[in-house]
């Protein structure tokens, strides 16, 4: 609407100008190459304004003729690069679909109208490495490391032909290169790699530095890695320089509260130079974050010389840190069994093996030492290392498909740095669960037919098996357990007769002590 206005008020000025032109009286005199003009005002303003717009189109039209010629280049230019960029997209669309006859026919067509084009190299290098022509991709990519706008480029399609090629040394030259040149995520964590699986811990945390600076890796992954690197220096200069390995790994728990191979080596290095305490207590804190086997071997093993019962007790004071923890239970038990307190050792260990409950491998022996150590119930024995054979596996250190029972800052696939993880093998096959076994009665098989089925296969296995019948002792007569056990080992002793193999051979070896017995 202001425009309107502004319009409107100069066509009005415009009009009253022209109406001021028309109503003034004079004349106009003009004397030009001899010749004598007079004309009025009004005229003579009509004659400038038709002569100036005459002028200004001859202008413009020798203009345009000058022209001609720069118009013509640049719509040449200009077709040749809309056939160019036409070639390119029809080039990157077909190398990365694999059509390797259209790719190089685009790659023709566009190196001859975009020679100079950036993707123009781009798209040579991938129909290159369609065709399988890694001498050509190399070069390709070393033209494009000479370009300053495509040298980055180039330089990461050096790195990845290097490492088709198998060549780690000219890859990691290439990655440094471009690290120095401006830090990136594939360069950085490629030189990264490099010095971690050469082992060059202080090259690596400088590398972290600069990934940092350059926010290639957040805080927190940063964090992690410099732990990591702390603990395998300390590892390193454990035997020659104690002290420091005791600051590194000091360092490494505290940007990382919870790794364990850390406070494990930590724990025994305070041990050995005397400081129990300070152990004792850095590793309770970690165990109450991350209740791990290896830290409770470790905390038994920080006062050497310690009686069945003081690493009992021991057990039971770092069991009170993470109570709720499985681990906290077997550590327990295996201490009460050792310290000859099995009642101790049943009671933790029912809840794990309860009626419902799938016991891992490690319970199952632990339960198997129970027996034995106890009862000597060899039935039981055999029974619960059955049942360790066929139990979902204990967790153990897991990296790039190998399993280890020791931790190592770097895998020993891929040499990557803190590939290690905590976990329990995948079990493809499960059976059906089984309950526990019955305290004092022998294990039968599930798969073993009925007794009545079995036929003797001859007459002498029928006598062998009447000899071996015990005969029945009076009921008046009680032998005490002592004497019982030691007829026992008399008679395991004493020769014994041929005996014929049966079709389902009992899994109890024959009886037990009065009193054995006993039950969940």
């Amino acid at each position: 609407m202001f425009k309107t206005l502004i319009y409107l008020a100069l066509i009005a000025g415009a009009a009253w100008g022209l109406d001021i032109l028309h109503e003034t009286k004079g004349t106009l005199v003009l004397e030009w190459f001899g010749r004598h003009i007079e004309t009025s005002p009004m005229v003579g303003l009509a004659f400038v304004l038709v002569a100036a717009i005459i002028l200004l189109l001859l202008w413009k039209s020798l203009s345009f003729a000058l022209k001609v010629p720069t118009v013509v280049a640049v719509s040449q230019r200009a077709r040749k690069r809309a056939l160019g960029l036409d070639a390119l997209s029809r080039g990157i669309v077909a190398a990365n679909a694999g059509d390797l006859q259209r790719a190089e026919k685009a790659a023709a067509d566009a190196k001859k109208h975009l020679p100079a084009e950036p993707l123009t190299l781009l798209l040579e290098a991938q129909t290159a490495q369609l065709a399988g022509d890694r001498v050509r991709a190399a070069r390709v990519f070393r033209e494009m490391t000479a370009i300053s706008d495509t040298k980055l480029l180039g330089l990461r399609g050096l790195h990845a032909e290097s490492l088709r090629q198998g060549d780690q040394d000219a890859a990691h030259a290439v990655a440094l290169q471009a690290q120095n040149a401006r830090p990136l995520c594939w360069s950085g964590q490629a030189v990264f790699d490099r010095h971690t699986a050469a082992k060059e811990w202080a090259a690596a945390h400088d590398c972290i530095a600069q990934n940092i600076k350059a926010r290639i890796v957040d805080a927190e992954t940063a964090r992690r890695q410099k732990a990591v690197l702390d603990t395998a220096i300390a590892m390193d200069v454990e035997a020659t320089d104690p002290a420091r390995a005791i600051k590194l790994l000091r360092a490494a728990l505290a940007k990382e509260a919870t790794l364990v191979p850390a406070a494990v080596l930590l724990g025994r290095l305070l041990s050995r130079k005397g400081d129990m305490r300070a152990a004792s207590k850095m590793l309770e804190g970690v165990y109450a974050k991350a209740p791990h086997p290896e830290i409770a071997r470790a905390y038994l093993d920080v006062r050497v010389g310690d009686s069945a019962a003081d690493r009992l007790n021991r057990a039971k004071s770092l069991a009170r840190c993470a109570p709720e923890a499985p681990e906290s239970a077997m550590v327990v038990a295996a201490a009460a069994i050792g310290a000859r307190d099995f009642a101790l050792a049943r009671q933790v260990m029912a809840p794990l093996v309860a009626s419902g409950q799938r016991p891992t491998a490690r319970m199952c022996v632990i339960m198997a030492e129970l027996e034995d150590r106890e009862n000597d119930a060899q039935g039981l024995v055999r029974e619960w290392l059955s049942r360790a054979t066929r139990a979902p596996r204990d967790a153990m250190w897991f990296a790039d498909g190998n399993w280890s029972r020791q931790w190592s800052p770097i895998s020993p696939v891929t040499g990557k740095l803190d590939a290690y993880v905590w976990a329990e093998p995948k079990e493809e096959l499960s059976g059906p669960m089984e309950e526990p076994p019955p305290a004092g009665k022998p294990a039968v098989l599930e798969s073993a037919p009925p007794p009545a089925t079995i036929e003797p296969p001859a007459k002498v296995e029928i006598e062998a098996k009447a000899e071996l019948q015990p005969e029945p002792e009076p009921a008046a007569e009680t032998v005490p357990p002592a004497q019982q056990k030691a007829a026992d080992i008399a008679h395991r002793s004493s020769p014994q007769p041929v005996i014929f193999p049966l079709a389902t051979p009992p899994d109890d070896p024959g009886p037990k002590p009065a009193g054995a017995a006993r039950t969940f």
